[in-house]
């Protein structure tokens, strides 16, 4: 699998850094270009404007795809406007999301938790290829890493640099394959231990909500910190989550924690989406036999005593964990491979279970 390419990087900036705006000037100047990534061949990038300016920009943005996808080596280019919306505009029969507390979700038609009740379950992992699927499937996607004490998604994208500030404190969200990602990984040194109490906590998790640039979203994936603290209810509370997934093993410890998971979405009126179970399998390479190492069907028994489904059961496969580790996720990295072809059915349900319900402003979605 390739690493990401600096040369390439480097000759696509080059290139689209002299494209002119709308304001004359090249777009290599005032910052407005976000950091290049290239894998395998495809070019991501973005182009930070004001809410008031993405209409004029447009032509822009076509220019700097089309001049990033002739560069050789480069075999597709997606290239985004970064705006922060009051209002997302409304596609064919789609009611236009709610003004709330937080302007900067107004244009967010759907927030989704993947909890979990411990750690150690991979729920970051499934959070991140749940965000990569949705976005295959042709959605506007953005994934909030809530986990303030062990934020993983700047590994799990392979993201270091650090967003950008438009205005006097909004931050832009970095690309990830196409999905806008916030976490507080990218501004705390990862080596850094953080020594946080509770309020300071749920402040950085408002923060992150309030302060950045999310733009209009189809769904907001956010990874949730294991656990039912502060930060879980923070979230319920202030986010207006249209439903939660719920991330376990299946062996009976690591659902009694989950059923806790569950009790606090119950308890605050977040509809559960479904549970995954992962690390459900595993396939020896060389005997092909299957094996339940942390037992199987736990968590399909716990879905149906809770009346939601069983997503999916995600295998317990090294590769997952070598190109998660790689910050190359399997959806992506992988895309024709059986744990891919698994991560996208859970997001094509999960948003076939958005659908026929409400948006976050209890108006009647597509």
């Amino acid at each position: 699998m390739s690493k990401p390419d600096p040369e390439l990087q480097t000759e696509i900036r080059t290139r689209v850094a002299a494209i002119r705006g709308p304001d004359g000037a090249p777009l290599g100047d005032g910052g407005r270009l976000s950091e290049i990534i290239v894998r395998n061949g495809r070019a991501y990038f973005f182009i930070a404007v004001s809410p008031t300016e993405a209409a004029s920009w447009e032509a822009a943005r076509s220019a700097a795809q089309v001049a990033a996808a002739e560069i050789a080596g480069v075999t597709s280019a997606t290239v985004s406007l970064n705006a922060e919306r009051s209002a997302a505009p409304a596609k064919p029969n789609q009611a236009s999301a709610p003004a709330t507390s937080f302007p900067a979700l107004a244009a967010v038609r759907h927030i989704v938790a993947v909890a979990s009740g411990k750690g150690g379950v991979g729920k970051s992992t499934t959070a991140c290829n749940i965000a990569l699927a949705l976005k295959g499937l042709g959605l506007q996607v953005g994934i909030l890493d809530a986990d303030i004490y062990g934020p993983s998604m700047p590994k799990l994208f392979g993201l270091r640099a650090k967003p950008t500030v438009i205005g006097e404190r909004t931050l832009v969200p970095l690309d990830g394959y196409g999905v806008k990602v916030m976490s507080i990984g990218f501004v705390v040194d990862e080596a850094k231990a953080l020594v946080w109490r509770g309020p300071m906590v749920m402040g950085a998790i408002t923060q992150m909500l309030r302060d950045v640039a999310w733009g209009p979203l189809d769904v907001l994936i956010v990874d949730m910190p294991p656990g039912t603290g502060d930060a879980q209810l923070t979230m319920a509370q202030n986010a207006h989550l249209s439903g939660a997934v719920i991330v376990s093993t299946p062996q009976d410890l690591a659902l009694i924690d989950a059923r806790k998971g569950v009790a606090m979405f119950q308890q605050v009126d977040v509809p559960i989406l479904g549970i995954v179970e992962n690390m459900s399998y595993f396939v020896c390479d060389e005997c092909g036999k299957r094996h339940e190492i942390f037992s199987h069907g736990g968590a399909a028994k716990e879905a149906a005593r809770l009346g939601v489904p069983l997503l999916g059961e995600i295998a317990l496969d090294p590769i997952i964990r070598e190109r998660s580790d790689a910050g190359l996720p399997i959806v992506v990295s992988e895309p024709d491979s059986p744990h891919a072809e698994t991560y996208r059915s859970i997001a094509q349900q999960i948003w076939a279970r958005l659908q026929p319900g409400r948006s976050r402003s209890g108006a009647a979605v597509r």
